[in-house]
C-alpha cells in the first residue's frame, strides 16, 4: 500500500500519458523552452474558391507599379490656381475649376483648387502617370480625383511634397456613376512615390476603386466616414507604404460579389495604423500578409466587447463554462449568461477574411471589440509577433486554425484560439482568456452536454481520482492537436476545451485555470491522448478530466484548494526533480506529464508542505 499524507491536503491518484522536456520558470507567465480546401461559409454570398497562397510580389505588382521616375521635360504641367487652372497641352480640358485629362502621358500637377476636381477620361488602353507635386484640392460636392476611363492610372507623390485631396461632405451626381469617395476610380489605380497624401471624406469612403487598388510607396493619411480604402477586385500593399486610417466603417475593405476569386487583400510590407468603427482589414475573399507593421484599434477596442460574467459564476453550468458563445443559454441552466455582444450587427474584427487567411510574418498590435484575427474558413499563421487584446476571440477560424511559428501575447480575450480544428505545430503563446484558452468548437459547441464532463466518471480514472476520458457518446467533431511550440494558458473557463478529440505529441504546455465554476484544465468529448511533450496543468476539481490514453507517464491528483503561488514539485525515486512549478492561480487539481515520467514507476509529488507517493500510469 502507498502512503498518502493528509494533514491539510487529500491527494488522489489518477494516471495518464504525456510528453515534454525541460523545466519552466515559476513566474506564472514565462515559458523558457524553446493550397487551402474550403467549403461555403454560412455568411458569404458566393462559394469561395481554392486559394493559391504561393503568389508573391512578382505576381502581384508590375514594374510600372513601382516606377516613380519621369522625364520632366516631356511631362505635361498643370497649375491649379484656386478657382481655375492652366495648362498648355491639348490633352488637358479646363472648364472653370474642373480639369479633365484625356490622353496617355505623364502629368505633373501643383497648386490649389478650393472647389474643383481632376477627371481622368482617356482611352481604355491608356496608362497615365499623375504626379502630385504639392496639390491641395477640395471638391465640395464630388471626388477631388475622379478616374472615369483609362486602362490604368499611376499616382506618384513627388519626393518631399505634401498633398491633400478632400470632399466637402456631399456628393452630387455628375454622370451615371455613384461617386462616393474623395478619390474615386472606375479603373486600376496605383499609388507610389515618397511624398505624402492626406485624404478627407467626411460623408463617404476615402479612396474607392472598382478594380485593383495598389500601393507601392508613399505616406498616406485617410480620414473617412465610411471605408478608408474600398476596392472591388483587390487591395495590394508593398514596400515602404505608410498608411494611417481613421474610418467610420472598415479601415481597408475589399469585396467582389460577382467573382469569389476577387475581393482579396495582399500585403507584403508596409506600416498600417488603423482606427476603425468597423473591421480593420476586411476581405470578401482571402487575406495574405507576408510582412509589415500593423497597429489596429477596432470598434473602440476590447473594452467594448462587454464580457461580464454573471453573479452565479460558481454554479452548475454557470458563467465560466466554456464552449458556448456570448449570450447563449446553457443546457440545464436556469438563466442565460450575461456575456453580451454588440447587437447592431456591425462587424468589429481586426483582420477578417470571408475565405482563408494567411499570415507569414509581421508585427501586429490589435485591440478589437470583436475577434482580432478571423476567417470564415481557415487561418494559417507561419510567423509574426502579435500583441492582442480582443473583446471576443483572439484568433478564430470557422474550420481550421494552423500555427507553425510566431510569438503571441494575448492579454485579453473571450477565447484565445478557437476553430473547429486547431493544429499548433510551433510558436510561443501566452494566452489570457475569460472563457476557454483553446476551444475546438465542434458539434453543438457545448462542452458540458452529452460527452465531455457528463461522462467524466467513465473509463480511465481510478477510484477517487480524476475522470479518465469522455462520455459514452458525442456528436462533436472538433479537434485540437499540439505537436510543438510553447503554450502558456491562463483561462477563467476551460484551459483546453476539445468538443471532440485532443492530441498532444510535443511542445511545452502549461495550463492554469480557476477553482470556481464549471471549469476544467482539460475538457474533451471523445478522447485526449498524449504521446510527447511536457504538460503541466492545474485548475478546478469538480469537473476535472485527465488524458484518456498516453505513451508516457502521467500523474494526476486532486486535493483541497491551494493558494495561487503554491509550489508543486514532482520527484522520482532517486530524489531527482522532474517538474517544479508554482501556478499563478489557485488550484485543486494537478496534471503532470513528461518523457521523464515512466508509467508504473513511483513518484513523490509535493504541493506546498505536503507530499504523497503515487504510481504513474
Amino acid at each position: 500500500m502507498k502512503k498518502y499524507l493528509s494533514i491539510i491536503l487529500v491527494f488522489s491518484l489518477v494516471c495518464c500519458l504525456l510528453t515534454g522536456c525541460g523545466k519552466p520558470s515559476d513566474n506564472g507567465g514565462t515559458i523558457n523552452n524553446s493550397k487551402t480546401s474550403v467549403t461555403k461559409p454560412s455568411d458569404t454570398s458566393s462559394d469561395p474558391v481554392d486559394v493559391d497562397f504561393s503568389k508573391a510580389d512578382a505576381d502581384m505588382f508590375t514594374e510600372r507599379d513601382c516606377k516613380t521616375e519621369y522625364d520632366e521635360s516631356k511631362a505635361v504641367s498643370i497649375q491649379l490656381n484656386g478657382t481655375s487652372a492652366t495648362s498648355s497641352s491639348n490633352s488637358v480640358k479646363i472648364s472653370g475649376s474642373t480639369v479633365t485629362i484625356t490622353e496617355e502621358a505623364t502629368y505633373v500637377i501643383s497648386g490649389t483648387l478650393t472647389d474643383g476636381m481632376i477627371i481622368i477620361n482617356a482611352e481604355d488602353t491608356a496608362k497615365l502617370q499623375i504626379v502630385l507635386n504639392g496639390v491641395d484640392i477640395t471638391s465640395k460636392t464630388s471626388a477631388a480625383l475622379y478616374i472615369l476611363e483609362a486602362d490604368k492610372v499611376f499616382v506618384t507623390l513627388a519626393d518631399g511634397t505634401e498633398n491633400t485631396l478632400a470632399n466637402g461632405g456631399t456628393f452630387t451626381a455628375i454622370d451615371e456613376n455613384n461617386i462616393d469617395a474623395a478619390i474615386f476610380s472606375k479603373q486600376d489605380l496605383t499609388f507610389n512615390g515618397s511624398g505624402s497624401l492626406t485624404v478627407t471624406s467626411p460623408e463617404a469612403h476615402g479612396i474607392a476603386c472598382k478594380d485593383d487598388l495598389v500601393f507601392t510607396g508613399g505616406t498616406y493619411t485617410v480620414n473617412s466616414a465610411s471605408h478608408g480604402l474600398d476596392a472591388n477586385d483587390s487591395v495590394r500593399i508593398s514596400s515602404s507604404t505608410k498608411l494611417t486610417i481613421d474610418a467610420g466603417k472598415d479601415g481597408i475593405h475589399c469585396e467582389n460579389t460577382d467573382d469569389a476569386s476577387l475581393g482579396f487583400i495582399y500585403i507584403s510590407d508596409g506600416t498600417m495604423n488603423i482606427e476603425a468603427e468597423g473591421d480593420g482589414i476586411s476581405a470578401g475573399a482571402y487575406v495574405q500578409i507576408e510582412n509589415g507593421t500593423f497597429d489596429l484599434l477596432i470598434g473602440g477596442g476590447s473594452e467594448n466587447g462587454s464580457k461580464e460574467h454573471s453573479d452565479n459564476f460558481g454554479g452548475f453550468m454557470g458563467g465560466g463554462h466554456g464552449g458556448g458563445r456570448p449570450g447563449e443559454m446553457r443546457p440545464g441552466s436556469s438563466q442565460s449568461s450575461t456575456i453580451t455582444t454588440d447587437e447592431s450587427g456591425t462587424s468589429m474584427k481586426g483582420i477578417k477574411a470571408a475565405n482563408s487567411l494567411l499570415i507569414s510574418g509581421g508585427t501586429f498590435k490589435i485591440d478589437s471589440a470583436d475577434d482580432s484575427v478571423h476567417s470564415d474558413v481557415s487561418v494559417t499563421i507561419n510567423g509574426g509577433t502579435f500583441e492582442i487584446a480582443s473583446g471576443d476571440d483572439a484568433i478564430h477560424a470557422e474550420e481550421t486554425l494552423t500555427v507553425t511559428a510566431g510569438t503571441f501575447n494575448i492579454t485579453e480575450s473571450y477565447e484565445g484560439l478557437e476553430a473547429l480544428n486547431i493544429d499548433v505545430k510551433g510558436g510561443e503563446f501566452k494566452i489570457v482568456a475569460s472563457d476557454d484558452g483553446l476551444n475546438a468548437a465542434g458539434g453543438t459547441d457545448q462542452s458540458g452536454t452529452t460527452g465531455g464532463r457528463d461522462g467524466m466518471f467513465g473509463g480511465g480514472g481510478k477510484p477517487g481520482g480524476i475522470g479518465g476520458h469522455g462520455g459514452m457518446s458525442s456528436n462533436s467533431n472538433g479537434s485540437i492537436k499540439v505537436s510543438g511550440g510553447n503554450l502558456y494558458v491562463k483561462a477563467s473557463g476551460d484551459g483546453i476545451d476539445a468538443n471532440g478529440t485532443l492530441e498532444i505529441s510535443g511542445g511545452y504546455t502549461i495550463v492554469v485555470g480557476p477553482t470556481q465554476g464549471d471549469t476544467a484544465t482539460l475538457d474533451y468529448d471523445k478522447s485526449a491522448t498524449i504521446t510527447g511533450g511536457m504538460f503541466i496543468g492545474t485548475g478546478a476539481q469538480g469537473m476535472a478530466q485527465t488524458f484518456s490514453e498516453s505513451k508516457q507517464g502521467v500523474v494526476a491528483v486532486s486535493m483541497g484548494n491551494q493558494s495561487a503561488g503554491t509550489n508543486i514539485t514532482l520527484k522520482d525515486k532517486g530524489g531527482n526533480t522532474i517538474i517544479e512549478y508554482a501556478p499563478e492561480l489557485s488550484f485543486a487539481v494537478v496534471i503532470l506529464s513528461s518523457p521523464d515520467i515512466v508509467s508504473g514507476e513511483t513518484y513523490t509529488i509535493t504541493v506546498g508542505s505536503e507530499s504523497g507517493e503515487f504510481e504513474a500510469s
